[in-house]
């Protein structure tokens, strides 16, 4: 398997600090520091500490700041701006903002770039959503066609990099985006809410440019260890 693209990111792995305090947070950051590829912040965190969390976490490990910005555009890009003087290597928008939206988000990422690595990642389909469970205003179809509605939309605007599920991995690997990949599971891992998943190596086999993990190891009993053997699980 050749060795994925997973920049900014050191390595695939990006840990997601689905965690309540600031303890917490920076308990787990130290202590994954010197082996994660990157370190998840949502709006659980963020609403609570703010910047200067981003600031601490972004001194450890690269900062995935995962607040899927969805409103006007000039909202939209001071968002973004915002998350990356706090310190964000990466942010998230939906990609259902529309093309005005998209385009300055395209346009801001340029910019940003100049000054150090920098990717503002399109959300397309929610890896919690199925068929059956679709806001009642989207077209129904299949996940597979919304996404890859949503990846054209977002390509013809000018972003190149998504978060997808495993599942459509397959399809939008040879159209050079940049795919960042939630739903990692190890085969002993429980699913939680997540309902299209996969494991590390498949994922990566399938096109992922770096993938997002969650509880199985941030509670895990050693979350240094956990990360290790996803890592391992990787190659």
């Amino acid at each position: 398997m050749s060795k994925p693209d997973c920049r900014p990111f050191r390595n695939p792995v990006v840990a997601a600090l689905d965690v309540d305090t600031r303890d917490e947070a920076l308990r787990l950051a130290d202590q994954l520091a010197d082996v994660i590829g990157g370190l998840k912040l949502g709006p659980r965190l963020c609403l609570r500490y703010g910047q200067d969390l981003v600031r601490e976490i972004a001194a450890r490990a690269p900062v995935f700041m995962d607040n899927k910005h969805f409103d006007i555009p000039s909202t939209m890009e001071a968002a973004v701006r915002a998350s990356f003087e706090a310190g964000a290597s990466v942010v998230t928008v939906h990609a259902l903002s529309g093309p005005e939206a998209l385009r300055a988000m395209a346009a801001v990422e340029k910019e940003l770039n100049q000054k150090r690595s920098f990717r503002i990642l399109a959300v397309t389909i929610l890896t919690s959503w199925d068929e059956n469970s679709l806001p009642p205003v989207m077209k129904p179809g299949r996940i597979a066609d919304q996404v890859k509605a949503l990846a054209g939309h977002v390509s013809q605007n000018g972003l190149k990099s998504l978060v997808c599920s495993p599942h459509e991995l397959e399809f939008l690997r040879d159209q050079g985006f940049f795919l960042l990949t939630p739903g990692i599971r190890l085969a002993e891992d429980a699913h939680g809410d997540q309902k299209r998943v996969a494991g590390p190596a498949e994922a990566l086999r399938d096109g992922a440019s770096a993938l997002v993990v969650g509880r199985p190891i941030v509670r895990a009993e050693d979350p240094r260890a956990a990360t290790l053997k996803f890592l391992d699980a990787c190659k």
